[in-house]
């Protein structure tokens, strides 16, 4: 049967097309993954991202806190009242750097710890139901290889000025960005 738009078989290429696209893929995943984890994260201050600043810390990751920030791919600004909120609820301090006592480094407590060994068994559960399609042979492939993705593009402050590029690059290099709007100007009111 034919549609407004074409055949059905060119409906059904189109479907499978989109169905098939990376995006929606990795999407779909995604939104699945981060429905089921926000329950789980949601009483730590700042949900996941807090969540990953406490796993940082526990994980004996001891880079500065601006450095833990690039690294998490969470704005400076963000991450200091991040960590403020943190350190209010008792699962992380800053400490100086011995060696630079500009920078403080984020360490757990031993709240901390605890909430992150609970919340790490959960999180697993969660990771189990997302991936339950999956043999187990087949769930340790797809953690290589977004380990390996995620290496190839790490998250950093040139990161979305690189994916911005790319996507020019693809477009022919000319950007389709709309121009920006002008705010229309205020009537005086006589």
């Amino acid at each position: 049967m034919a549609t407004a738009g074409g055949s059905a078989a060119g409906s059904a290429g189109a479907h499978a097309s989109f169905t098939s696209d990376l995006g929606y893929l990795l999407g779909t995943v995604l939104r699945t993954y981060l429905k089921a984890t926000d329950a789980v994260v949601e009483e730590i201050p700042g949900g996941a991202r807090g969540f990953q600043v406490v796993s940082a810390a526990v994980s004996g990751v001891t880079e500065s806190q601006a450095g833990l920030a690039q690294r998490l791919g969470i704005d400076r600004t963000v991450m200091t009242y991040l960590l403020y909120d943190l350190e209010n609820a008792g699962l992380v301090t800053r400490q100086p750097d011995p060696a630079d006592r500009r920078n403080r480094h984020v360490v757990p407590t031993k709240d901390g710890r605890d909430l992150h060994d609970t919340l790490s068994e959960k999180l697993h559960a969660v990771e189990e139901h997302v991936l339950a399609a999956l043999e187990p042979h087949e769930r340790t492939t797809l953690r290589v290889l977004l380990h390996r993705l995620a290496g190839q593009h790490p998250v950093g402050p040139d990161s979305l000025h690189a994916a911005c590029e790319v996507v020019t690059d693809l477009a022919g290099g000319v950007s389709k960005a709309p121009p920006p709007r002008r705010r229309p100007k205020a009537r005086s009111s006589k």
